[in-house]
């Protein structure tokens, strides 16, 4: 799979900021198999019985980007910071969903191996995503930091671009993050 050419993404990107409906069917043959990956590589660390998909994931990522009429895309980073906020929504949701379908059972996922602790562990993605807001009220750039490399599936180097900070920071943030989510995702169970 090759990846589009992240200056002509920009550019359909603005062109769809300022109105241009054209510029939106050209852009997503472009970053619809860029979005696949990241959701693929999300749910490849579901636990094996989870019902949701990566194309339904992308589907349903789809229809809340084209509904983003009031952002003002700046760039092809910006606009997969976007894509893996909503993903992680998605995401958190139908965790409920399927909690509030099970009478509170549990809805569990895998750490990814990026950001497995040093002992394996399952994880609570509403556990999760609780620990997350709270981070997030600590250190917003940690809590997205976290949010672009544990729900989005980028990379160290992606997550530097979207959030327009060094790769030695985004390092840094997500170890100590991942340190902070880990103590307190155990005091909570």
């Amino acid at each position: 799979m090759t990846e589009a050419p992240p200056d002509a993404v920009t550019r359909l990107l603005i062109e769809w900021s300022d109105g241009d409906e054209e510029a939106l069917k050209r852009l997503m043959p472009l970053v619809y198999d860029e979005l696949r990956r990241v959701a693929s590589r999300h749910l490849r660390h579901e636990r094996r019985d989870h019902t949701l998909q990566p194309t339904a994931l992308v589907h349903e990522a789809y229809l809340k980007l084209i509904d983003q009429r009031s952002v003002r895309w700046q760039n092809r980073a910006h606009f997969f910071g976007v894509a893996s906020h909503l993903i992680r929504r998605i995401v958190v949701d139908h965790a409920r969903r399927r909690r509030a379908a099970k009478r509170g059972g549990g809805i569990r996922t895998v750490w990814p191996a990026a950001a497995r602790p040093a002992v394996e562990r399952n994880v609570d993605v509403l556990a999760l995503d609780a620990a997350l807001a709270r981070l997030g009220g600590l250190d917003p750039q940690q809590a997205r930091v976290v949010e672009l490399r544990f729900f989005g599936g980028l990379d160290v180097q992606e997550t530097a671009e979207v959030l327009g900070i060094s790769t030695a920071t985004v390092k840094r943030d997500w170890r100590t993050a991942k340190a902070w989510l880990y103590h307190e995702l155990e005091e909570r169970e």
